[in-house]
């Protein structure tokens, strides 16, 4: 089947959509999903740019939503016809995940970051050549088959151009506070960067009853939104110290808990000293950058932990359905991040992202979706 994609030839290249893009046969447990929608996420730009690589050429794009075309003689929970969210796979059968942990799959890396399907064979090709995907699943595309372990469905009520992101960056910052971090109400939380995961983490704080919600930026239209989402103090780091501002705000000890969402150097190290005695940070941004600190003077003194995350330590066919629910319940209002671009327009639509100038872009694949009634 030849399906349209973006496809990014080599290191740094633009997109480049293509009408010649060859999709893989289903195998027993895959379905058949036409896109309706997809968010550009960071780590799509890591990609492209070679801070991490999948192999070129690659198509990218892993926070997808989609109608079921097709499904496998094996698939048990789906049928053709339904909404769903698509998110990352993990095979089910290893320790891990058989504790419930499908982020910490043993072979995470192999199913999502090695370019190929699970089982080694090419999910895309053009004219023949190997074409890498991502996260089983390569969103940029108009159809795409991924395994029924990669879908979340649904209720068709929802809009589907809206929730294509709660797959991975909405997921993966409210996982991060909600079943990572966990604090408890009454503690208090500083998130640095106010992106999409950002944004998330610090609204799953507020769900979770932190009385201080910080949110820790460098432009003033992103802070003012995290105010309107919920952020009890908001600091801008380009003006102030965000340190000494923290700790201005919390007595002078610091919060309980931070997550970094930059991956900047400074900005990372700095949400290591801003915790109070026996925090935790969370470094959760995709970069190609380290950090220097002291394993006495920045944590053992203090007893601080920085932990990385990987994916919010989701369960996405749990996760997603409850911030859903947050969503309906008025709590998780994610809507307000998004702008929509047309899929033509994808070059602009990741610059827009990679700027600052639009939190969340999303391509509207199927201009002709509409939500059901």
């Amino acid at each position: 089947m030849k399906i349209k994609a973006a496809v990014v030839n080599q290191v740094n290249d633009p997109f480049v959509i293509k009408d010649d893009i060859e999709l893989a046969e289903m195998g027993p447990t895959d379905l058949q999903v036409k896109l309706v929608a997809s968010g550009i996420c960071h780590s799509d730009e890591a990609i492209r740019k070679g801070d991490a690589s999948l192999g070129y050429p690659v198509i990218l794009g892993h926070e997808g939503s989609g109608i079921i075309e097709k499904v496998g003689p094996q698939v048990k929970d789906f049928s053709v016809g339904d909404h769903i969210v698509m998110s990352f796979y993990a095979d089910g059968t290893c320790d891990n995940c058989l504790k419930g942990m499908p982020t910490k799959c043993r072979h995470y890396a192999d199913y999502n970051l090695s370019g190929t399907r699970p089982d080694g064979s090419d999910h895309f090709q053009e004219n023949g050549a190997h074409v890498s995907d991502m996260f089983d699943q390569s969103s940029f595309t108009t159809h795409t088959v991924i395994d029924q372990r990669n879908a979340v469905k649904v209720d068709k009520a929802l809009d589907l151009r809206r929730l294509g992101p709660l797959g991975c960056g909405y997921v993966t910052g409210s996982g991060t506070v909600l079943n990572s971090l966990q604090p408890r109400p009454g503690q208090t939380i500083a998130v640095f960067g106010t992106g999409a995961v950002g944004l998330a983490a610090m609204m799953a704080g507020k769900i979770s009853g932190c009385t201080e919600v910080i949110a820790v930026d460098i432009v003033d239209s992103r802070l003012a939104l995290a105010k309107e989402l919920g952020a009890t103090h908001t600091v801008n780091s380009k003006t102030e110290d965000p340190v000494a501002a923290i700790k201005k705000l919390t007595n002078g000890y610091g919060v309980d808990f931070t997550v970094d969402t930059t991956g900047v150097e400074p900005v990372m190290v700095a949400a290591i000293h801003a915790l109070a005695q026996g925090g935790t940070a969370a470094l959760i941004a995709v970069t190609a950058k380290n950090i220097t600190i002291s394993s006495w003077n920045d944590l053992c003194v203090d007893d601080k932990k920085v932990i990385g995350v990987n994916m919010g330590d989701a369960i996405p066919q749990v996760d997603v359905p409850r911030l859903i629910d947050f969503y309906q319940h008025g709590m998780f209002p994610f809507e307000k991040t998004e702008k929509f671009y047309k899929f033509a327009d994808i070059n602009q639509a990741n610059a827009d992202s990679v700027s600052g100038k639009t939190i969340k872009p999303v391509l509207i694949i199927d201009e002709d979706y509409q939500p059901e009634a």
